[in-house]
């Protein structure tokens, strides 16, 4: 029996993954520990999994609206995130997953949980590094499309030498947000190094798991060492209670498959009018829809006969008899939907969306609209042209067929108990 920490901060997106692999590891006998928000402290007991609090709590940054709207501004975005948010709280998480850490026998780690990697390091724990979506291995062989950063595709396109040497541009800048974490590191009494925490530095020299579809990414020789593409652990929360499935089962059966539109557990928060301009697509095009709203449906006022809102539903319950799904492309979310086998419209925001719906888009699964150009004539289009596509469709089906069989939870845990039983 193991004790095993996970470190993570982040979205439902960057939460479910550490509990769908939890839960295997329970079954295997073992005590694992998810550190994180203290807002997730229900969401993880629930699941049957150690929980405990890692500052900072989402609480102390404000109004989550108005946190969201700043954290989704492709330029500076990121920034924000990563100089106001977790910098300067990053001794409270330390102590916090310090304290999580005593008598475990690994640590596994998110790339936000930057004190993950300096407390290892300081007590010589067992540590294990993790990778949610492609664009965190920042390939240059197979570069991630980031936003705001237009000039290093262009650069990509002259070759590999021409993108390493642009990419020294945001390097710089990102070292300069990791300023307080080099200052953190020598209080600490540990070497300096030049290695940046958000690139090489979050990697574990033992393991690293790249918790996604290898279908989605295909392992390049610029990867770190030991990276272990385990494929999809997915997690879809709490059942629905007995009521809101009736209410499921009987729109679903009262006409032809909806499209259903959600937002995913971070882009909700800032939908606006995104809900009507849903409505309005379908209308256009004479199509049924389900909205995941995140918020009570009344909010929404009266609604047509042929759509229906639910705050919440779980994706693998709706996702598969959907005639398409329409989401912004979080890893999370499009894990379920490339399991699910359905036709997706993939609306990016920020963060790892866009090239998420770039390689889901290079399938043949997905079409791509950013979000701030989802007007409800430009989803009409785009959703006429994906349900029009019998290729689309049966690329979509094939490819579910792939990533439904995927383990991505026992291939981790598998992973995991290997390292646990080595001499690294």
């Amino acid at each position: 029996m193991k004790r095993i920490v996970f470190a993570t901060f982040g979205s439902l997106g960057d939460l479910h993954p550490y509990v769908a692999i939890s839960q295997e590891l329970v079954r295997r006998g073992h005590r694992p520990l998810i550190a994180t928000f203290e807002e997730y402290r229900g969401a993880v007991k629930a699941a049957g999994i150690g929980f405990a609090p890692m500052r900072p709590s989402m609480s102390v940054f404000g109004d989550k609206t108005a946190v969201m709207e700043r954290l989704f501004d492709p330029w500076r975005g990121p920034e924000i995130m990563v100089r106001e948010m977790f910098m300067p709280r990053l001794r409270d998480s330390y102590r916090d997953l310090a304290d999580a850490c005593h008598g475990a026998d690994l640590l596994v780690t998110h790339p936000l949980s930057f004190a993950g990697p300096l407390l290892a390091q300081k007590e010589g724990l067992r540590w294990v590094s993790t990778i949610l979506a492609p664009l965190s291995l920042f390939s240059d062989i197979d570069p991630p499309l980031l936003p705001g950063a237009s000039v290093l595709a262009w650069a990509r396109k002259l070759g590999v030498a021409p993108y390493r040497w642009m990419f020294r541009i945001p390097r710089a800048v990102v070292r300069r947000w990791e300023q307080p974490l080099r200052e953190f590191r020598a209080e600490l009494g540990l070497p300096a190094t030049d290695a940046i925490a958000q690139f090489e530095g979050q990697f574990s020299r033992p393991l690293n798991l790249a918790l996604f579809s290898p279908a989605l990414a295909a392992p390049q020789p610029d990867w770190p060492a030991n990276t272990r593409v385990c494929g999809f652990p997915r997690y879809d929360g709490a059942p629905l209670d007995p009521r809101t499935h009736a209410e499921l089962e009987a729109f679903l059966a009262s006409g032809e498959p909806p499209i259903v539109f959600g937002l995913g557990s971070s882009a909700v928060m800032i939908a606006g009018d995104f809900w009507h301009r849903a409505i309005a697509a379908t209308r256009q095009i004479g199509r049924r829809a389900i909205l995941l709203t995140g918020k009570p449906p009344e909010d929404l006022g009266s609604l047509p006969r042929d759509v229906k809102a639910f705050q919440y539903l779980p994706y693998s319950e709706v996702f598969p008899r959907a005639a398409a799904i329409v989401h912004p492309g979080g890893i999370g979310t499009l894990a379920q939907a490339l399991s699910a086998g359905r036709p997706q419209l993939i609306v990016p925001v920020a963060f790892d969306q866009p090239d998420n719906a770039r390689r889901a888009f290079a399938l043949g699964v997905a079409r791509s609209l950013p979000f701030r150009k989802a007007t409800a004539a430009a989803m009409a289009r785009e959703l006429s042209a994906l349900l029009a596509s019998p290729d689309c469709a049966s690329r979509a089906a094939a490819v579910g067929v792939t990533v439904a069989r995927e383990d991505g939870a026992r291939v981790a845990a598998n992973a995991l108990e290997g390292i646990c039983q080595s001499d690294v």
